[in-house]
């Protein structure tokens, strides 16, 4: 079951959860003028503003990939009874994701890679899930696949800085698991998953935050992970949102993957965008501009 064809590689979305993120826009983004956003509002709402509430909108949601035989799943969300103290909304949530999963065809069981695109909490949820009192890995056949400038970052014991924020907790239920059965790659640089599909750095948004790029035939693609949330972020690329670490590297790794998208006509898709999901991108002048949207269904 396919929403999409590149090449040789099919794409599904398995929307986890879409709604409020709780931030106004200048919680989210800090740096954007009010009436800079309000410019922009026929774009933004319904799926990324709600105009009512003055709230942003996000989508939470996993790419599946079919490729060379194998199902490789991108991030993997907010995850299931999940402590949460800095993040109630994702809270001990029950959802029914793992349902949504096997509606687009595919049973834990059957994943054979997991890329974390980068160890924030809303990307790594499912990669656990609760077998009574204890945490397992919740695809026991897949090799995941984590930067290891991330997992030392937000590892506490490193990062004493981890308590008292969103991510905390996030380490010892969703990351250290699979790390302990043995489930783990850490990678630096790049990775090379096969022919089709790539793993390279873009850091900034967390230390070791990267992008999947996709080479098939005629096709081309990045999976850009948190590189944007909003698609202001590709007309104002110097924007970031309040949840990067490195403000000026997160700056120039949007740059440069948006426009190596709008050079080789390459099919964009972050991690948070609800509604059509996918776009691809145009230089214009020293900025981008949306050239067209890619409708994708939700599963």
């Amino acid at each position: 079951m396919s929403d999409i064809i590149l090449g040789d590689v099919d794409v599904t979305r398995v929307e986890e959860m879409h709604g409020p993120v709780g931030l106004t826009p200048g919680q989210f983004f800090p740096t954007v003028a009010e009436e800079e956003w309000r410019k922009h509002h026929s774009l933004l709402v319904p799926d990324f503003f709600d105009a009512e509430t003055g709230i942003c909108e996000s989508a939470v949601q996993t790419w599946v990939l079919r490729s060379e035989g194998r199902t490789i799943l991108i991030d993997t969300g907010v995850g299931n009874h999940k402590e949460r103290p800095y993040v109630p909304a994702w809270g001990h949530l029950d959802l029914d994701f793992l349902g949504n999963l096997e509606r687009a065809g595919v049973k834990p069981d059957d994943v054979d890679i997991v890329v974390n695109t980068h160890l924030h909490v809303d990307h790594v949820g499912w990669n656990t899930r609760l077998e009574g009192q204890s945490w397992v890995p919740t695809f026991r056949n897949a090799t995941y696949l984590m930067s290891k400038a991330d997992f030392e970052f937000w590892n506490p014991a490193n990062n004493p800085n981890i308590a008292g924020g969103v991510n905390q907790n996030a380490f010892e239920d969703s990351i250290a698991p699979v790390h302990a059965a043995g489930q783990v790659v850490l990678w630096e640089s790049e990775y090379t998953i096969d022919a089709n599909l790539r793993l390279r750095a873009a850091p900034g948004h967390t230390p070791g935050s990267s992008v999947l790029t996709l080479t098939s035939g005629s096709d081309r693609a990045v999976f850009a992970g948190d590189l944007v949330h909003t698609p202001f972020q590709i007309m104002r690329p110097h924007h970031n949102s309040c949840f990067c670490e490195d403000a000026e590297a997160a700056r120039a790794s949007r740059r440069e993957i948006l426009g190596w998208a709008a050079d080789t006509n390459a099919l964009v898709l972050p991690a948070h965008f609800a509604g059509h999901g996918a776009l691809e991108v145009g230089r214009d002048g020293g900025s981008f501009r949306i050239e067209r949207w890619a409708s994708l269904p939700r599963l």
